[in-house]
């Protein structure tokens, strides 16, 4: 078999809450690679779980080649929560900075609408990528879910959020990391 390699595959940026702006590695990525695409969402400053998950569904079912997510925050959430609507089958997901939605601590409150995770093993191939001081979700959490769900766990160091107000715009080791993983598709 094969590498997978970007031609192979529908790639679907999936940003988390308010979007993912011209500085944020999503950005940069979907602009480097030629099959990725946005999956847009209607309301990115009130997120509504049933709404964004409904898109990330559509986009997957909407796919011509085979998918791979590549998922920031709250956006792995809505993936997650899509994952029984699939009717298409997902190649993989790149998971980054997965936010602990249980915790009642956490900014803005209705974030939580996101919880609780299902914890069951995802039914595709998976990394998750973890920063030790993200200031939405503790390190521990992030891990214990990315072990329920069967991902490869990516310890990425006192990296914040992992996005561009972390320092994290272009972000070669996860670009390296993410090609890596397509390659074992």
């Amino acid at each position: 078999m094969r590498a997978m390699k970007v031609k192979d595959a529908d790639i679907l940026i999936v940003p988390g809450y308010t979007n993912s702006g011209p500085d944020h590695w999503q950005t940069r990525w979907q602009a480097k690679l030629s099959t990725a695409r946005r999956v847009e969402q209607d309301e990115w400053t009130k997120p509504v779980r049933e709404d964004w998950a409904e898109r990330v569904a559509d986009a997957v079912n909407g796919a011509e080649r085979p998918v791979v997510l590549v998922a920031h925050s709250l956006g792995v959430a809505a993936l997650v929560h899509a994952i029984p609507r699939f009717e298409k089958p997902v190649a993989g997901a790149f998971l980054v900075a997965i936010p602990d939605v249980a915790n009642p601590d956490i900014r803005p409150k209705h974030l939580m609408t996101f919880g609780p995770y299902p914890r069951d093993p995802l039914p595709f191939p998976s990394i998750a990528v973890a920063s030790r001081n993200d200031p939405f979700s503790a390190f521990d959490v992030a891990e214990d879910t990315a072990a329920a769900w069967g991902s490869l766990f990516v310890d990425a160091g006192e990296a914040g959020h992992i996005n561009a107000d972390s320092g994290y715009g272009p972000w070669p080791e996860g670009s390296m990391a993410f090609a890596k993983f397509l390659s074992r598709l």
